[in-house]
């Protein structure tokens, strides 16, 4: 069932391919997964990227210029480099303006590159691609248990601050988090205690 948040899903054409329609609403940054080759005469490469749901994207010769430009003519070292295509209004098929998927930034190049190539007979077009800057996922975690906290802070020579830390749990968190605890821990918590314990006596 879609949600009513986003109706992009529902104005995706039925295609077996990526189409410069669902480009309409913004760019798409894609991941490559693989490059197959067929004896197509229009179409002859097929990329597939993370997420496609089986509309790979098939480029047309200019594009295909472009990545072999960028990333080399090996399209199976292809795999796991990113694009960002958009949707081109400019585009022209039989003389008319009908719009087609153009590509802006690709990742592995140290810098934009630029090329002049055959757009209609007789006429070149500049081509500008930027190059597109992948950031690593950040891994994110909650916030350290107790029993974390005291491993970490005995590991660090704080011994006291430890034993602080766990006195403070009410009866059942110290239950739990004390048979969390890595062995030295419990070990440096109770001779803190022992040692308090004799100091008071």
């Amino acid at each position: 069932m879609f949600d009513a948040r986003d109706l992009r899903p529902t104005i995706v054409p039925k295609s077996d391919q990526l189409n410069a329609e669902q480009l309409l609403t913004g760019p798409l940054t894609i991941t490559v997964t693989g490059v197959t080759v067929s004896a197509s005469a229009e179409q002859p490469v097929t990329i597939h990227y993370e997420g496609d749901d089986g509309r790979p994207y098939k480029p047309c010769k200019t594009m295909r210029k472009v990545l072999i430009l960028a990333w080399g003519h090996d399209g199976s070292e292809w795999a796991g480099k990113s694009m960002t295509l958009f949707h081109d209004p400019a585009v022209k098929f039989g003389g008319q303006s009908v719009g087609g998927i153009r590509i802006s930034h690709v990742s592995h190049i140290p810098r934009d590159i630029s090329v002049a190539l055959t757009a209609t007979k007789g006429k070149k077009t500049l081509h500008t691609i930027k190059a597109l800057s992948i950031q690593p996922a950040k891994r994110t975690s909650g916030p350290q248990s107790p029993a974390k906290r005291a491993d970490a802070l005995v590991a660090a020579g704080n011994h006291a601050e430890a034993a602080e830390l766990l006195a403070a749990l009410s009866e059942d968190d110290f239950r739990k988090e004390w048979e969390l605890l890595a062995p030295a821990t419990a070990d440096a918590v109770n001779a803190v205690w022992a040692s308090q314990q004799q100091a008071s006596a």
